[in-house]
């Protein structure tokens, strides 16, 4: 019997996914650990490892394939001494007991049974049976998906259905009456939503790129936390100076396989300063305030279409030379879309720095649930009063956002004034 591969939960939330490219074909043999499949989340890309043998008899969900749900059957694994015919009539709903591709087990509730034929895809009734990949695409570029053959489950239109009438110049859609009265030039990329807005009727000619999960998931997030947590900021000015030396004489010694930036101090210094204040390492909920017992400091990390935050685990514990070494491969995991679901979920306090842009202070948005945000700016030299002298001195403007409920102005005063005096004096970072 057909060994079931099913759509893998990578992360406890996880309900569905998109399968966006598959690495083997069918026929292929497949070893165990082998890469079979990339399954896409809304903030990272990972690989589906094989955990069986044998030679992969059909895929069932095709790539391109968006919404795929956890335990649903994407591919049937044939046995030592089976045939092709084995899979005539196998069965392709999903199941708990069959044998997932990774070692998380799935989650959300099995899928309907799939079969790729290619159909009509209003082969039920006016109904069109389409992938949102391949709706959002359809809308965006005027096809009538009713005129599309689908190739997926069921005769599901799917992505490359899409791509195909739109290099073959079928599918196309007939204008909309509310176009044909009111004689507006809509771009063709525009959604139709966007068309029949009167909001944009005079706007000029524009392109509308679609929402990715990602960018949606942002959304949401950062909605919920601006209107539903009472934010309240503190900003200090840091002289740097000491940390720019500490930091050339660092990356200056001989031998020294690391290179230690600004950020590096920044995170270790939050840490330590967490570890001082820890009423601010918290996190509000209903029935109590959370109190965390170690510092994972996260990062945010600007990639294609959005931002993700990996993080720096117990970072108080962490040398500088090993938290520059950590930042730097989650930053590369992070723009490859290779960070797995732990290394981006549950930080304690985050930290964004536009400091490289040039940007000299800025506000952020508290990243649900925790506490605080820091915002860091760019070190500039500016002038400062020493003991009623005027003198120069490198400053960075740091804000401090946190969540009232559960942090009060004077808790995060003393956060932020033992901030100010380990970034002054990080020989504190030793202690």
């Amino acid at each position: 019997m057909p060994i079931k591969i099913l759509m893998p939960a990578l992360s406890p939330t996880m309900t569905e996914g998109n399968l966006a490219k598959w690495h083997k074909k069918e026929g292929d043999a497949v070893e165990s650990g082998d890469v079979l499949a990339e399954i896409e989340t809304d903030k990272a890309t990972m690989e589906v490892e094989a955990v069986e043998e044998g030679i992969l008899g059909k895929i069932v969900v095709p790539e391109g394939t968006a919404d795929v749900a956890v335990n649903a059957v994407i591919a049937l694994l044939l046995e030592d001494g089976e045939d092709a015919s084995a899979l005539d009539g196998a069965d392709t709903s999903g199941g708990a007991a069959a044998p997932a591709p990774t070692a998380d087990a799935p989650k959300a509730a099995p899928a309907t049974p799939a079969a790729p034929t290619a159909a009509p895809a209003a082969a039920s009734g006016d109904r069109v049976i389409a992938s949102p990949l391949a709706k959002r695409i359809a809308g965006q570029q005027g096809l009538d998906l009713a005129a599309i053959s689908g190739t997926g489950p069921r005769g599901r239109v799917v992505k490359r259905d899409v791509d195909a009438a739109l290099a073959s110049g079928t599918g196309k859609a007939a204008p909309s009456a509310a176009s044909a009265t009111t004689g507006a030039s809509a771009p063709a990329a525009a959604p139709t939503p966007a068309q029949g807005d009167p909001v944009f009727a005079n706007m000029p000619e524009f392109e509308a790129v679609a929402n990715s999960s990602m960018r949606k998931v942002i959304a949401t997030r950062l909605t919920a936390s601006a209107r539903d947590i009472p934010h309240f900021n503190i900003s200090i000015d840091v002289e740097i100076d000491k940390l720019l030396a500490a930091r050339k004489d660092l990356n200056g010694r001989d031998g020294a396989d690391y290179k230690i930036s600004v950020n590096d101090f920044v995170i270790k210094a939050v840490a330590v300063a967490l570890r001082r204040c820890p009423d601010v390492n918290v996190s509000y909920t209903d029935d109590a305030i959370l109190k965390f017992k170690r510092a994972d400091v996260s990062v945010a990390v600007a990639i294609e279409g959005g931002l993700i935050t990996p993080i720096i685990k117990d970072a108080g514990s962490l040398g500088l030379a090993a938290i520059s070494a950590k930042a730097k491969e989650l930053a590369g995991k992070a723009r490859d879309g290779k960070l797995a679901p732990e290394e981006f979920q549950g930080g304690t306090f985050t930290i964004s720095n536009l400091g490289m842009f040039g940007v000299k202070s800025f506000n952020s948005i508290i990243n649900p649930p925790q506490g605080g945000i820091l915002s860091v700016g760019a070190g500039e030299q500016r002038p400062v009063v020493k003991n009623g002298a005027l003198s120069v001195a490198t400053v960075m403007s740091l804000t401090l956002a946190v969540d009232h409920r559960c942090i009060d102005g004077a808790t995060a005063a003393g956060f932020a004034k033992e901030l100010k005096a380990i970034l002054e004096d990080p020989i504190q970072l030793l202690l």
